[in-house]
């Protein structure tokens, strides 16, 4: 991802013109994504977040309402509330889990089951989540179309995801591995064109990003942090070590190219650019967060009672 991820950045910028006609097809190349992610979820794995409902909705809490709190107050202390930067910023937070958490969690030792049917339960709750939390936070700063992003991300997360569940069932489990070798590296460059094509969208405003960018670069890294840390503090009281650090991926890495694509469908181009900063950030800061939770760990275990 380190390398995909710029490289599609700097294709997107050098082949603007180029890439520019089709960034109508952003959408379908997203809700392919989607359902690649989704055929590798079923009706178990969404029972297992029903059995414990309490951290499904405090994980909500934590990456819906608190993080969103903070962009705003940040993004409006440093840019004033009517920025795009700061519809940016917000959106990173009320888009929904991103699936590659399912990975961080799975190498950190938390729970993939419930990580999984989180990611899958929030992208299904995307179409009510993401319209309210923007009409409540900028109903008097922007204007608002809360029935059309509604049908969006019926189309491009709710349908692609209730597609892959069905397959799931259908199949017992085992369409994912059989369609891996060729779904797998086809996601991926669909993502890549996601990337590319919104790249080119931004590109024309380059010359005002380059004065932003000094201020615009170090409160996104403060953000995701902070986004990292409140599902770590927020859980802190519980005994088990796999809900903290499950939780505290989940509040951390978001389904950064549906951002993306709403950012463009929605608002101004600008608005997207901290969503694209985002994900640049989010997945080394997840390697950072990795490293903390392993030491946290290692000298919890380290402690001797009575010592």
């Amino acid at each position: 991802m380190f390398l995909i991820i710029p490289g599609s950045l700097v294709l997107g910028f050098f082949f603007a013109t180029q890439l520019q006609p089709l960034i109508q097809a952003v959408p379908y190349l997203f809700a392919y994504v989607t359902l690649t992610m989704a055929i590798g979820c079923g009706v178990e794995q969404l029972r297992t977040v029903m059995k414990r409902p309490g951290i499904m909705l405090w994980t909500f809490f934590l990456a819906h309402l608190l993080s969103p709190a903070i962009a705003y107050g940040l993004g409006a202390a440093l840019f004033g509330a009517h920025s795009p930067y700061v519809i940016g910023l917000v959106l990173f937070t009320i888009i929904p889990l991103g699936v590659s958490t399912v990975l961080w969690v799975s190498m950190s030792g938390g729970s993939v089951p419930l990580m999984l049917a989180m990611v899958v339960l929030d992208s299904l709750l995307s179409p009510i989540v993401v319209p309210i939390a923007i009409q409540l936070l900028f109903d008097t700063a922007i204007e608002v179309k809360p029935g059309p992003m509604m049908m969006d991300l019926l189309l491009i997360i709710v349908l692609p995801t209730l597609l892959g569940i069905g397959l799931y069932e259908l199949s017992r489990g085992k369409l994912q591995e059989a369609v891996k070798p060729y779904s797998a590296p086809l996601s991926k460059l669909c993502f890549v064109a996601v990337v590319a094509l919104n790249a080119s969208a931004i590109a024309p405003h380059m010359a005002q990003l380059q004065e932003d960018m000094m201020k615009l670069i170090p409160l996104v890294i403060v953000l995701v942090g902070i986004c990292y840390g409140v599902g770590y503090i927020g859980t802190m009281r519980s005994d088990a070590r796999e809900t903290q650090i499950t939780v505290s991926y989940a509040t951390g890495m978001r389904n950064i190219s549906l951002g993306i694509v709403l950012a463009l469908a929605y608002f101004s181009p600008l608005a997207a650019v901290p969503v694209v900063l985002s994900i640049l950030i989010q997945q080394p800061l997840a390697t950072v967060h990795h490293y903390l939770l392993h030491n946290l760990n290692k000298n919890k275990a380290g402690v001797t009672p009575g010592r």
